[in-house]
């Protein structure tokens, strides 16, 4: 879902370098606590809006098809409606985002 860099902004100088190899903090052997599938799924659904309100804002609206010129997106629904392919992936943002947080030391817990 959030495949679209603003690259339209970049003036030509300021392209990507092309030695450029991105360097993520390594989290595969970081395990989530038990009981935060709920905060995965409400951060997932709040990764959702966010986009969502974004891309109204810019003026899209829902449409079947992605169309650039005609600013329609089919996954201009609510969350719940959504292709299970496309909340995985505000899952796995979600997870990612958790993971690095506990990474970097600090704690996950529900207050």
């Amino acid at each position: 879902m959030f495949t679209d860099c603003p690259t339209q902004h970049i003036l030509p100088e300021m392209a990507m370098p092309q030695n450029y190899v991105p360097k993520p903090v390594d989290t595969s052997l970081v395990a989530l606590p038990e009981g935060v599938a709920e905060l995965t799924e409400q951060l997932a659904k709040n990764n959702h809006e966010v986009w969502s309100q974004t891309r109204m804002a810019q003026g899209w609206t829902y449409g079947p098809n992605r169309d650039d010129a005609k600013k329609q997106h089919p996954c201009l629904v609510p969350y719940v409606e959504l292709p299970e392919t496309e909340k995985k992936y505000d899952r796995d943002t979600a997870i990612g985002a958790l993971k690095l947080i506990i990474a970097l030391g600090y704690k996950i817990e529900k207050a």
